[in-house]
Parts: C-alpha cells; sequence; structure tokens
C-alpha cells in the first residue's frame, strides 16, 4: 500500500514541477494568447488566416497549424504578424491555433 501511495506522490510532484518552456502551461487548464512574429511590412488592408491543431490524451494530435496554412485560411500573400493561441484542459485535450494577420 505504501508503494503506491509514493507512486502517486512522485506522480503529483511531477505534474507540479515547472519546466522553462516558450509557451506558458497550467497544469490544470491553459489559455494563452501570444506573440510569435512580427516583420516589417504594414499596409492597411488586414485579413487574418487561422490554421489549427488538436491534441488528445497527450496521446494523438492531429491538423495543420503551420503558419502556410493560416496563409493559405486567409488567402494571404504578405505576412504582417503571426499569434499563437493555446488552450489546454487537463492535458486531456488540447487546441493549438496559429493566427497570420497580412494582405
Amino acid at each position: 500500500m505504501k508503494k503506491i501511495y509514493l507512486v502517486f506522490a512522485a506522480c503529483v510532484v511531477f505534474m507540479l514541477m515547472g519546466c522553462a518552456t516558450i509557451i506558458p502551461i497550467g497544469t490544470l487548464y491553459t489559455e494563452a494568447k501570444m506573440p510569435m512574429m512580427v516583420t516589417s511590412n504594414s499596409g492597411t488592408s488586414l485579413k487574418t488566416g487561422v490554421s489549427q491543431c488538436t491534441s488528445m490524451f497527450g496521446l494523438v494530435a492531429w491538423g495543420d497549424c503551420s503558419i502556410a496554412a493560416a496563409k493559405r485560411n486567409g488567402k494571404i500573400t504578405k505576412v504582417y504578424s503571426v499569434d499563437g493561441d493555446v488552450k489546454n484542459i487537463l492535458g486531456i485535450y488540447g487546441v493549438y491555433k496559429v493566427v497570420v494577420t497580412g494582405e
């Protein structure tokens, strides 16, 4: 019985310890928007393109969340900025988006 408690305690400590990443990670819930890239391009007619990937249980992931896919979805040829949008619930369900702004 003591081994079960020891394994459980080790799992809790592992889940709660912080790791340095470029993406803010919450153990229970994460919802964050962050800048990824800005160019020197500028203009007045702004379009937005979004691409998305999904993850289930941290075991399987699918989708195309590349900058190229976001450009294609927004019919963008000249990129002004690229932002990221992350949502993750308990590591069970995650949605990762790339948002491209340009013309």
